[in-house]
């Protein structure tokens, strides 16, 4: 039931930013802003925990969830460290996730081949 919920809710939140792109004149970057701006303002009225609780990767994986993951680091920071934890909570919480993304960035641009545009 657990993968059917992360699929679910992943696949509206996907749907959504597909609708956006495709009926208005958002460009692709602006959705994707949008998106991490949303995840922290839903995390910061409440709303999105709840939701990363119920669906799992479902909420956690896209763009909105890494938002509130930045958002929640930063707020746990600020609780221990005071204002310093302003600066440095966001980029301890999301390391793991910008590691992954460059490590996976390297490995694709060692193993392809660049083509002719």
């Amino acid at each position: 039931m657990d993968y059917i919920k992360a699929f679910v809710v992943g696949g509206l939140i996907c749907v959504i930013g597909q609708i956006l792109i495709d009926r208005t004149k958002l460009t692709p970057a602006r959705v994707m802003v949008s998106y991490v701006t949303a995840g922290v303002l839903l995390g910061a009225v409440g709303l999105y925990g709840p939701l990363a609780e119920f669906a799992g990767a479902g909420a956690t994986t896209p763009l909105s969830g890494f938002g509130w993951a930045m958002a929640e680091g930063v707020r746990r920071a600020v609780d221990e460290q005071g204002l310093l934890g302003a600066l440095t909570g966001g980029i301890s919480a999301g390391a793991a996730g910008i590691s992954a993304a460059l490590c996976a960035g390297l490995l694709a641009a060692l193993f392809s081949r660049p083509g002719p545009k």
